[in-house]
């Protein structure tokens, strides 16, 4: 693949034009709005040069990487390209529409993929002419910095596509993980409980949000609590992938968005871009510095299995590898270990009662103990042994 274009000339497109280009690829990134181009190559620029500053690359490089890049606002200018990525809005009907538009101009050899983080890469193909060598390309924001990619074939996708597009991204210094096509993939799936959970204590009243934060940094070693996150990824991002999962996944319980969350999104509450989200950034953040309790304790731990029963249904249902899924929690959300591992260090019979104590208390089928964990249970198997 010797040309890439990328469409949609936002953070996201930008970060993947560049990184196609530090790989030594002639791209294209396009957007319909002039302003969004012009912006796209002054933080391309700007990019390029603190990397220089700070070493990784040399000016030269820096020079020959943006020397590599086209910016256009003209959609037929990406006739040519081997590989197109598309970057736009969240909308399903509009990502119709685009790949429509795009089809035409390519190559049969080309491949056609969609960067969306949770709408269905089959549902996205279905209507192309060639389904066979559409996929899902999933970066992690910021592209530059993120490791991880996920790859996601649709039911029509080809092997030989898969396999070559794996091989590609690979190629540009990423780790590729495989998923299946299904709502959030990996690590969208998975990553709910983190804030769902957090935001259910939360909104029983057991604790606040810095003390669940405290808890979750203190004695799970994550480097930002649910609610810290919540706010830099933005509470209307936030509540959107969530409900966007929850109206996939058919409205599983286990995956509501959050009244909660709800209201601070109506309110324009949306985080650090806003000023203001759990926390008030206009003033200085108050953190809790109280030492950690057996409450933090017992709120940690919730939050942990959750996950963890997350986990173990996503390679229950075949979503990922066990190897993947843990590799993608670490690299896509910075989790300090998979959870997979975790699950095995706190014992498989342990996780089945926890989950198990939850069911009871709250007689809700959000509790329900993943079936993969219950069988490991009964025959005393754990994921890595």
């Amino acid at each position: 693949m010797k040309r890439v274009a990328v469409i949609g000339a936002g953070a996201m497109g930008s970060g993947i034009g560049q990184v196609a280009a530090m790989a030594g690829h002639e791209v294209i990134l396009f957007d319909a709005f002039p302003n969004a181009v012009t912006k796209a190559r002054d933080a391309i620029l700007l990019s390029l040069n603190k990397l220089a500053e700070k070493g990784k690359i040399t000016d030269q490089e820096a020079k020959a990487v943006f020397g590599r890049m086209y910016f256009v606002d003209q959609l037929q200018s990406i006739e040519g390209s081997d590989l197109v990525i598309e970057a736009i809005v969240e909308i399903e009907e509009e990502k119709k529409k685009l790949f429509a538009l795009i089809e035409p101009l390519l190559s049969e050899t080309a491949v056609l993929a969609s960067n969306t983080s949770s709408l269905s890469i089959t549902g996205l193909a279905n209507g192309l002419k060639n389904p066979e060598r559409f996929i899902g390309i999933h970066f992690f924001n910021p592209p530059v910095m993120m490791k991880l990619v996920e790859i996601i074939p649709a039911l029509q996708t080809s092997d030989e596509v898969t396999g070559n597009v794996m091989k590609e991204i690979t190629s540009w210094g990423k780790t590729t993980v495989l998923a299946k096509d299904t709502p959030g993939f990996i690590v969208n799936r998975i990553a709910r409980p983190f804030y769902g959970e957090a935001l259910r204590i939360a909104e029983e009243q057991i604790a606040t949000p810095a003390m669940i934060d405290a808890a979750v940094k203190g004695l799970g070693g994550f480097k930002m609590g649910p609610f810290e996150l919540m706010d830099f990824i933005g509470n209307d991002i936030n509540e959107a992938v969530t409900r966007s999962v929850w109206t996939a996944m058919h409205f599983d319980s286990r995956y509501r968005p959050s009244q909660m969350q709800v209201n601070l999104v109506k309110a324009g509450w949306l985080g650090r871009k806003t000023g203001r989200g759990y926390y008030d950034y206009k003033a200085p953040v108050e953190t809790s510095s109280e030492p950690l309790t057996d409450e933090h304790k017992f709120i940690f731990n919730r939050i942990l299995i959750m996950l963890i029963n997350e986990a173990a249904d996503a390679l229950y249902y075949g979503i990922a590898s066990r190897e993947d899924i843990d590799m993608a929690m670490t690299l896509g959300v910075n989790y300090p270990k998979g959870l997979l591992q975790w699950a095995d260090e706190t014992g498989i019979q342990e996780c089945v009662r926890r989950m198990d104590m939850l069911y009871f208390q709250y007689h809700e089928e959000r509790y329900r103990c993943s079936m993969m964990l219950r069988k490991m249970a009964e025959t005393k198997k754990t994921f890595y042994g």
